[in-house]
């Protein structure tokens, strides 16, 4: 194996003098947490920055997913998708909900509205779609159906930092968006996360919640949690912040770079953008079909014998796990396209620090079909 392994993604890290300032001030206040300064400053710029209202930051994505739910009241049953990563069903067993399943759009790999409709039934609440890779979601439609039936929408939007439709932000559709800012994310503080939202009473709702519900010293309104970013995470965030444009030049630029010269190879399909105005090029997804001479597995394989590692994004479904696999929706023939889908992803490194000579290298294991040797 070469001795410079290449990652499916690769936090995107500033200068470290850079944050050297913002750790002195953090050492001055003593603030580390509690609403500091910068948690204060970081809700407030990425308001800005995303074109929302509201900024609630959370210590990671999942408990943000749990605390939306939560501060909707949701109950009963959720429609969600299975093809995702498991914090977005995980986030509904958490809070004693029943996800129910429905399959995927062929071309965006997002929850398909035509599906959801047949799975209402008297006890759902709620549904949870994903923009899958930062695709947007058919939001129109979505939203339609859950006018219909009096349906909450809470959007897992863990992919979809800074994308925008042609009317804005994708984050401002649904009751709440949820955010990641993992390490893996195109806007990482290390770990983190956050919840958009309408309205300041909501929010103020939210900030409640994520602090064990407290108001006040000694009042407590809810069973809260303690999900509250740190003022360390919130100044790399404000620093990641600035670099933003920079990273997303390089993504966009390795993006295309892959497409030109995949664009023709047989068997190898190229996920299409979903029509969004900005992209953030959170992923590369590409679908190994049938009549490509490696299986998808043999093709990771053989990747990774080269010491690139790519990553399986989403399989198994959420659905074949053993936690989810007993549910009625959860079967196969419920869920053809998503199925199919997980059985033929791939996706391919992408994050600013890849050189093209990387992904060069990459596309020439693509294109050179011999096998892993």
């Amino acid at each position: 194996m070469p001795d410079n392994p290449i990652y499916v993604t690769q936090p995107f890290l500033p200068p470290l003098e850079e944050f050297v300032p913002y750790l002195e001030r953090i050492w001055q206040s003593h603030t580390l947490t509690n609403g500091g300064p910068f948690h204060q400053q970081l809700e407030e710029a990425l308001s800005e920055y995303l074109g929302v209202k509201h900024v609630a930051l959370f210590a990671n994505g999942t408990l943000a997913l749990i605390t939306a739910l939560q501060a909707l009241r949701v109950s009963g049953e959720v429609i969600t998708t299975p093809y995702s990563f498991v914090a977005t069903a995980h986030s509904l067993l958490w809070r004693g909900n029943k996800p129910v399943f429905v399959d995927v759009e062929p071309s965006t790999l997002n929850l398909d509205p035509e599906k959801i409709e047949a799975a209402i039934t008297p006890n759902t609440t709620a549904i949870m779609p994903v923009h899958c890779y930062g695709n947007p979601c058919n939001v129109k439609a979505i939203q339609k159906i859950a006018d219909n039936y009096n349906l909450r929408v809470i959007y897992d939007a863990a992919h979809a930092f800074g994308v925008q439709d042609d009317g804005g932000s994708v984050l401002r559709h649904g009751d709440l968006s949820v955010l990641s800012f993992h390490a893996t994310k195109v806007f990482n503080t290390f770990e983190g996360g956050a919840i958009v939202c309408h309205d300041a009473k909501t929010k103020q709702h939210i900030d409640h919640l994520k602090n064990f519900g407290f108001v006040d010293e000694t009042t407590v309104v809810a069973p809260g949690i303690n999900a509250k970013m740190s003022e360390v995470n919130a100044a790399f965030g404000l620093l990641q912040l600035k670099h933003m444009p920079e990273i997303l030049h390089r993504r966009a630029a390795i993006d295309a770079h892959y497409r030109e010269a995949l664009h023709g190879v047989k068997g190898i399909h190229c996920l299409p953008q979903a029509g969004q105005h900005v992209a953030n090029y959170a992923y590369f997804p590409i679908l190994v079909e049938p009549d490509y001479p490696l299986s998808r597995d043999a093709l990771y394989q053989k990747l990774k014998a080269h010491g690139i590692f790519t990553r399986r994004y989403f399989y198994p479904l959420i659905a074949d796990f053993p936690m989810y696999r007993g549910l009625p929706s959860a079967g196969r023939s419920n869920l053809p396209v998503a199925a199919a889908a997980a059985d033929k992803v791939l996706c391919l490194p992408i994050y600013p620090t890849l050189t093209d000579a990387d992904v060069q290298r990459i596309v020439a294991l693509l294109i050179d079909t011999s096998g892993a040797t």
